[in-house]
């Protein structure tokens, strides 16, 4: 028969489990690794607390893993790399934890390439979670400060192993969707994004930006992207700004509702045409959400002179022949009437099997200059990372999906401007 301290133990064993399962965050998916251990980067700090809290842990215990695991040049990938530090943790703690918690972030750094413009892909092998065994990718991209004396980092990071969505002109929708990430993989790609640029002399810049425009449709991963972004945002840690993190959409309507009304990030929504005909062809989703309904929300969110200032990007994928006449630029302008937005053109970046071609720069530039004489600021992004095959559209490896999308049929009309 067990011992009166055995059965003591599996009783308190018991009663821990009972509680971690009534914790607020419990709902959430992907919380623990393949062997039971709760992942600790998919946690706010109000959750963190909650948890050290059920552990039988002081509430502050929380605040010292949160400096370990993301303060400027800690990023520690063990607790026992902390042994022996100015405020590290004790053995008995380590022993503790290591048996219900883990500080992995679910993926490991798999390559590193450089492109000649100095954009940076980092290709993750993921390790735990819905997509175990695939590969993610993040991209360091340097940018010049405006007056040029500045170099400062932008981090585009991914939120699920491939796409549902199936944009027919973007290399990563051709995948089909694989798996949601958790936010600890998010989160994860971030932190190691850290360390590469600190143990790179050359870098001279830490991350001012990070964008979820990689691999994935943010708001149909919502509740792990809602989650890293408040890791990101939190002062005492990866600290943030609210106006230097933009999460990117191809606009779910009724997940941009929730996001609209309780995240005060950046928006950025992927248009990439002005009639229902085209987007129905190249962005799927709009069969679902057209645009009558997705400029409804942002008329409601982002309504020109709105209390708040908040702004939405609009970005916009030249498409030769598809979506780039003089008419769809002043379709364009009257889509936007009423709400706060500027436009990011954004030129086209082939790759194989792609049916579509990039605007000529000529057009490009008539397209801009009907919306900058309607009172629009419109930008034209750069083309960065294409040779390794790290721009904007081309993350992923269509060819190792199981679960590859359709090509769909285009209108009559369009048939002849593609390749």
């Amino acid at each position: 028969l067990p011992s009166e301290e055995a059965l003591l133990c599996q009783q308190q064993q018991q009663q821990q489990a009972e509680e971690l399962q009534a914790l607020s965050f419990s709902h959430r998916r992907g919380l623990y690794d393949s062997q039971g251990r709760l992942m600790l980067k998919n946690l706010t700090l109000p959750e963190l607390e909650e948890w050290c809290t059920a552990v039988g842990e002081d509430a502050r215990r929380a605040l010292q893993l949160w400096r370990w695991l993301y303060y400027d040049h800690n990023w520690v990938a063990s607790l026992q790399d902390t042994v022996g530090r100015q405020n590290g943790f004790s053995q008995r703690f380590i022993d503790k934890a290591g048996g219900l918690a883990s500080v992995d972030g679910g993926l490991l750094l798999e390559q590193v390439a450089a492109a000649k413009d100095g954009t940076t892909k980092l290709v993750f092998k993921l390790t735990e979670g819905e997509a175990a065994g695939g590969s993610v990718e993040a991209v360091l991209i340097p940018m010049l400060h405006r007056r040029g004396s500045r170099k400062h980092i932008t981090l585009c990071v991914s939120s699920q192993l491939g796409c549902a969505m199936n944009c027919q002109f973007c290399y990563t929708g051709r995948m089909g969707l694989s798996g949601n990430l958790s936010t600890a993989q998010i989160i994860e790609q971030m932190v190691v994004a850290c360390r590469v640029l600190a143990a790179d002399p050359s870098a001279g810049a830490s991350i001012s930006n990070v964008v979820f425009m990689g691999m994935g449709e943010p708001l149909h991963n919502y509740e792990a992207v809602s989650a890293a972004v408040d890791i990101m945002c939190q002062p005492l840690g990866l600290h943030m700004s609210h106006n230097k993190v933009t999460v990117s959409t191809v606009g779910l309507v009724d997940v941009l509702e929730r996001f609209a009304a309780s995240s005060n990030v950046q928006l950025a929504l992927s248009l990439h045409a002005t009639t229902d005909e085209v987007r129905d062809w190249i962005v799927p989703v709009n069969r679902r959400h057209n645009l009558a309904a997705l400029t409804a929300v942002l008329r409601q969110h982002y309504g020109a002179g709105n209390a708040a200032g908040r702004q939405v990007l609009v970005e916009y994928t030249m498409l030769s022949g598809v979506n780039d006449t003089l008419q769809d630029a002043q379709r364009l302008v009257q889509l936007l009437d009423g709400i706060q937005a500027k436009v990011n053109l954004i030129m086209f970046n082939p790759f194989q099997g792609t049916r579509f071609r990039p605007s000529a720069m000529e057009q490009v530039l008539a397209f801009r200059s009907v919306l900058i004489q309607a009172g629009r600021i419109c930008t034209i992004r750069d083309s960065r990372g294409d040779d390794e095959m790290a721009a904007c559209g081309q993350l992923g490896n269509p060819a190792l999906s199981s679960k590859a999308a359709p090509i769909l049929p285009p209108p009559p009309q369009f048939q002849h401007v593609l390749v």
